[in-house]
């Protein structure tokens, strides 16, 4: 049965039990240049005749209260009597406080922000008389900013530090210890020439957080409280076109707004848009795809097009489709009669020949297409609009999973929070592409944005790289998690939120579904819970009817209203049950079982995925003694923990209260193969969130670390997400002198089916594996120093090998660059590994060696870390303390500058290193 809701658009196809999304998809912000990323550090800007995007990242003053702030507030909130936040991550979210708000708050200026994304004019919102904030200095052209710090956007002014380390911190661990709280403004000069009368000038801020509100010229224009979301405000009324224009912002962070590390500052890019009045609405190209095939498939193309002139246009629409630079299509004209002050949607077609599809590697291939849509007004060019598509049919098969492009792709996710390490919230292209980098080797194919929308650039890196994206938003509806986060806003606000979210990203090929909850509180609300739930999903179908629109369950159980909203269901740890092993019996909290067959029995046509799995915890390179001999344990005090030292054993056992192994997941996975998959948590350690131990600064459950270093984790999902990698890994590292005759279990992962284990060349044994087993253990070896080596076989062949040997002292330091070569831009980096080897070059697993770094030439340290959980020195510290052998320093060249840099380790008593960068 077809059913067309939106005809030409999309179809819906039933088939028994199957439920199908027949659909292709788009990359790039249409609002931004959206052009292809040519590299991993091109900037999204473009400048023609018509349209200018112009970065203002450049040149700003920076001004952040260390007292009382000023009275400028969004609205007034619930005083905090309970600043804990060392809670369960899985623990019930609770009603929100009532607040009366005063006549002073600026909320109903900034309110009206959102009208472009409120559907029903009937409630959008009046602006009131009146110029609040006109008389406050730092919003006034002559106001002497020169003592106020310089900064470059993107800027996050929390991650320098200093940590706090006291137990009643004014930021715990939850929000990773940072200063990210209090009052901050910016300002910035405009230059805005004489030539742009005329013209309609934009501010593009791509995320701030949080409450910005933006004033420009003594005037307050608008802004935005939710922190992730990019917004655009209108400048035009408020700029002197040749003559002075200062613009002013103000951001408001509060304590207790968040679970884990949000950032503090304008921590993405900032832009001008200039364009005639005439032109392409905010992200106002929608461009999707049908009737897929190798030799075929239609685009659609719909252009919103703004007359925001004072009369009437006679106006046509003419969008171009290119592909690796070649003309390959063209929608011809539509021509429509505009008002003044009027919108207009226009739709055109076009069938294209053998197109080329984008699909996840290795087996497919993520092609891309750009469409140029030209504006004609009168006659006249008036604006010309870039968004990047691509091609590609989707599938969600209540049995066989995802199928792309008609193909089985095995969901293989991970999930990434949007803090950057040390670098922290600031926003950076290279680092980005690294984390990716990093999770395509371990066989990752897609990444769930947990909990709120990216950055635009993420997007652009995920589409050119092939991943598939769960693009999600809000962690809180109107229940709470903290007392002041964004449940504060969201009645206000959930619709502008929602509907600015889907139009950013909807032309993103790798975005295949959207999630608008994780978690929520409304889960445990019944059928109220469930209309809110169905409330956000009319407003994502109305946005975009093309994906599936979900939200993330820890609760809500098959029988219950909610799950029954969803398009598809999206599981977080209940596929593998939640506090059911015995390990975990005695643990207060959600208690379930294993509910894949549950929710497949009760929604036989929806597809099943984990959006949160797993919750394993260690620390990088830590081994503590007794090992658990099951497979799955709760991290506990000489149970996988130490509480002394805060590390977590990386025999990757044991887990979050609510959490499960890997290999449980695993064997839960494979037991219910009509599961599409999983998305662990998480790919990184993230900054806040510190389970089990409070005390630290960053998690424990990434799969790499917080400086982008393999845990053991890291091989034993790579042998199960890259079956046809030759690879095996041993661990632990064999240097225990303490341990000589003492029982020291080793575990072997491998893609291969058996291993023979030797120390010192004398068998230990071969095994192999069982069903439902993922790791070889050989837990009864008695430890002296030597060789210890590994011989893995596939269907009885050698397959792959590994060996791990005792280290000597600590004598020498290595340094190793990811890239040699980087570009003067300020923005590209080089992330350098320290090594801390013996005499005979062989890493020495326990140094915690004091090491400085320096940098001479064109080049500058922006930080450092050695991914411990528990090391509060700051990220800007150019000292570091080696952490199990590692450290990490990260690099740039200094902007318009060349000739080589050179990096250099030194600690006492070891032999340094050096490393070369060209800055060409």
């Amino acid at each position: 049965m077809h059913v067309n809701l939106w005809p030409g658009m999309f179809r819906y196809v039933f088939r028994g039990t199957v439920y199908m999304l027949l659909f292709s998809s788009w990359t790039g912000s249409s609002c931004k240049s959206a052009r292809l990323v040519q590299d991993a550090n091109s900037v999204r800007q473009e400048s023609t005749s018509l349209r200018e995007h112009i970065s203002i990242n450049n040149d700003w003053k920076f001004f952040r209260y260390t007292g009382e702030p000023d009275k400028l507030i969004y609205d007034v909130r619930p005083e905090v009597t309970d600043r804990n936040d060392n809670v369960v991550a899985d623990s019930r979210p609770t009603e929100s406080v009532a607040v009366n708000a005063s006549s002073q708050v600026l909320k109903n200026w900034i309110l009206p922000s959102g009208n472009d994304f409120i559907a029903d004019p009937a409630k959008q919102h009046q602006r009131p008389q009146g110029k609040p904030g006109a008389d406050f200095p730092f919003v006034q052209n002559n106001f002497d900013d020169h003592n106020w710090e310089s900064v470059q956007l993107p800027h996050d002014w929390a991650i320098k530090g200093p940590f706090y380390s006291e137990p009643d911190a004014i930021v715990g661990g939850g929000m990773g210890r940072l200063p990210v709280h209090g009052v901050a403004w910016y300002r910035r000069k405009l230059d805005i020439p004489a030539a742009d009368k005329g013209k309609v000038i934009y501010l593009d801020v791509d995320g701030a957080m949080s409450y910005t509100m933006v004033w420009l010229n003594g005037h307050l224009v608008g802004g935005w409280p939710y922190g992730y979301n990019s917004f655009r405000l209108d400048l035009t009324p408020y700029i002197n076109p040749g003559g002075d224009n200062q613009l002013a912002i103000r951001l408001d962070n509060p304590t207790n707004s968040a679970r884990w590390y949000p950032g503090g500052g304008i921590y993405r890019n900032v832009w001008l848009t200039k364009v005639n009045p005439v032109q392409v609405a905010q992200w106002g190209t929608f461009v999707t795809t049908k009737n897929v095939s190798a030799s075929s498939a239609t685009v659609d193309v719909v252009v919103q097009v703004s007359n925001k002139s004072d009369h009437e246009q006679q106006i046509e629409v003419i969008t171009d489709i290119f592909t690796a630079g070649k003309k390959v299509a063209t929608i011809p004209a539509s021509a429509v009669i505009l008002k003044a002050g009027a919108t207009h949607k226009s739709a055109g077609s076009v069938i294209l020949q053998h197109p080329q599809l984008w699909g996840p590697p290795p087996t497919q291939t993520p092609n891309l297409y750009t469409a140029v849509t030209h504006i004609i007004s009168n006659g006249k060019p008036v604006d010309e609009y870039r968004t990047g598509f691509g091609i590609r049919a989707l599938t969600f098969d209540a049995v066989k999973g995802l199928l792309v492009n008609g193909a089985p792709v095995r969901v293989q996710g991970v999930n990434q929070h949007h803090d950057l390490g040390a670098l922290g919230a600031a926003f950076n292209v290279r680092a980005a592409e690294r984390q990716l980098e990093i999770l395509r080797e371990l066989g990752c194919n897609a990444i769930r944005l947990a909990h709120n929308p990216p950055a635009q650039e993420l997007l652009d890196l995920t589409d050119r790289m092939g991943f598939l994206v769960i693009d999600e938003i809000f962690d809180n509806w109107e229940r709470k998690k903290t007392p002041l986060d964004f449940h504060l806003i969201f009645p206000d606000w959930y619709e502008p939120d929602t509907r600015a979210f889907i139009r950013r990203d909807r032309n993103h090929p790798s975005v295949i579904a959207w999630s608008f909850g994780n978690e929520v509180g409304e889960q445990y609300t019944a059928e109220q819970g469930a209309a809110i739930a169905k409330k956000l999903y009319d407003i994502v179908k109305e946005e975009d009817s093309t994906r599936p629109a979900t939200a993330s369950m820890n609760y809500a159980k098959p029988g219950m209203p909610f799950p029954a909203v969803m398009d598809i269901l999206s599981l977080n740890y209940q596929g593998e049950g939640i506090r059911d092993a015995p390990a975990y019996q005695q643990l207060q909290g959600i208690r379930t079982s294993p509910l894949y067959p549950a929710f497949q029995q009760q929604f036989p046509g929806k597809m099943i995925f984990s959006s949160e799995t797993a919750s394993a915890l260690s620390t990088r390179g830590t081994y503590l003694f007794p090992v658990f001999e099951g497979i799955s344990a709760p991290v506990g005090e000489g149970t996988g923990g130490s509480g002394k030292l805060q590390q977590v054993s990386a025999y990757e056992l044991y887990t979050a209260a609510f959490g499960a192994s890997p290999d449980k997941v695993f064997a839960s996975q494979d037991k219910h193969p009509y599961v599409a998959g999983e998305f662990v948590w998480s790919g990184f350690d993230y900054l806040g969130e510190p389970t089990p131990y409070y005390s630290a600064r960053s998690s424990y459950s990434g799969i790499v670390d917080l400086a982008g270093f393999k845990k053991d984790r890291f091989y034993l999902y790579q042998s199960r997400w890259r079956p046809d990698y030759k690879m095996a890994h041993i661990l632990p590292h064999w240097t225990w002198p303490e341990r000589v005759g003492a029982i020291t279990p080793v575990h072997v992962f491998t893609s291969g089916d058996e291993a023979e284990l030797f120390l010192d060349g004398v068998s230990l044994g071969r095994k192999k594996k069982g069903p439902y087993t993922y790791r070889l253990r050989w837990d009864s070896v008695v430890y002296k120093p030597g060789v210890l080596s590994v011989v893995a076989y596939k269907n009885g062949a050698v397959w792959a090998a590994d060996t791990v040997r005792t280290a000597g002292e600590a004598a020498q330091l290595q340094l190793i660059a990811d890239r040699d070569n980087i570009r003067a831009d300020g923005k590209d980096l080089s992330f350098i590994t320290l090594r801390v080897l013996d005499g005979a070059g062989v890493l020495v697993p326990r140094a915690g060696n004091r090491i400085r770094f320096e940098v001479s030439g064109p080049g500058e340290i922006v930080a450092t870390d050695n991914g411990d959980p528990a090391d509060l020195q700051s990220f800007s510290s150019t000292v570091r303390k080696a952490f199990n052998g590692l450290a990490m320093v990260i690099v740039r060249a200094k902007p318009g500058t060349t000739g080589p840099i050179k990096v250099t380790a030194q600690s006492p008593g070891l032999t340094p290193a050096q490393v070369i960068l060209n800055a060409p």
